[in-house]
């Protein structure tokens, strides 16, 4: 288990300096001049040739990239164009709301997704696994946009029992665990639960479905164990896969919320890169591309941790 452990913490590396240089890269060869934004319009060469080497744009993309990486490690994540404040502050603050948001939306999702996937795979061909299944199709189907837009106008406009707009009272970013907070969080967390609540049951029902076809299920009724003991064993084989979608759905949810934030203006990493793009604001967005991204590589070593834990099977290969 130990080389195993070793051995996936060496492959993060060069995955993690992978994803840098794409964070980097892609949001330089998109067109259009990013210091358009701050400079006047009557520059003269000599202001634009000024401007271009305070934010370092006039040196070889190479030592860009290399200034910009050794800055990053030290928790500099340079100075946005927009607004000249430092990136790191803004980008954790944004981080941390989408981690708010896609933890209330996994609190949601993910039992919901596993208690009826693992109820429609155990009562298959029934009317139950029929209503599950179409309902895990339809939360799949439906664009999680046009749903926050139904939410709101339902249980805003029409029914005006939740705020729609912003972390707080007043469309406040500020964030503190009370009543009033807490209301604008419920909107959004479910939105953005039901697309990850329907891939996780039909991913649970094809899995359980499928193990209970297997040899050793009828072995162990015909040894005489009752039905929660079958179902446990079922439960522990069904876990390795399961963990995996679910590491790979609480990604979509960190890095996915784009749309969702920007609907409900949830002051989130998503509605900053919406902000970030409009503006052109390359600092911004490689922030916070580069943050999220290593969300996403640490999650996923995590996610091989846990798997190796529940099933020996894997470290062991």
């Amino acid at each position: 288990m130990l080389t195993y452990l070793l051995r996936r913490l060496v492959y993060v590396i060069p995955v993690a300096l992978g994803v840098s240089l794409i964070c980097f890269l892609l949001v330089h060869i998109a067109p259009g001049d990013p210091l358009v934004a701050v400079m006047p319009i009557d520059a003269t060469a000599e202001q634009e040739a000024e401007m271009r080497a305070v934010y370092g744009f006039d040196k070889p993309l190479p030592v860009q990239f290399g200034i910009w990486l050794g800055n990053a490690v030290q928790g500099d994540l340079g100075q946005s164009i927009a607004t000249g404040r430092a990136v790191a502050p803004e980008v954790t603050r944004a981080v941390g709301n989408t981690l708010l948001l896609a933890v209330a939306a996994s609190v949601i999702g993910f039992p919901l997704g596993i208690f009826f996937g693992f109820m429609a795979g155990y009562l298959r061909d029934t009317v139950w696994d029929r209503i599950i299944t179409a309902t895990a199709i339809a939360g799949v189907s439906t664009p999680n946009y046009w749903l926050g837009m139904v939410l709101v106008i339902i249980f805003s406009i029409t029914l005006p029992w939740l705020p729609s707009m912003g972390a707080g009272p007043g469309g406040s970013s500020d964030w503190s665990w009370d009543w009033q907070h807490m209301r604008h969080l419920v909107l959004p967390a479910i939105t953005l639960a039901v697309v990850p609540m329907g891939i996780v049951m039909r991913t649970t029902r094809a899995l359980v479905s499928d193990i209970l076809d297997q040899d050793f299920v009828q072995a162990l009724y015909a040894k005489g164990m009752t039905n929660s003991g079958v179902l446990r064993h079922v439960a522990r084989n069904a876990a390795p896969t399961a963990l995996s979608v679910i590491g790979l759905q609480l990604g979509y949810l960190l890095g996915g919320s784009i749309l969702i934030e920007t609907v409900f203006n949830w002051p989130g990493s998503g509605y900053l890169l919406s902000v970030a793009i409009l503006q052109r604001d390359l600092p911004m967005l490689q922030g916070t591309i580069l943050v999220l991204a290593m969300f996403f590589v640490t999650l996923n070593l995590l996610v091989d941790i846990a798997q190796s834990v529940i099933d020996p099977r894997i470290s062991r290969a």
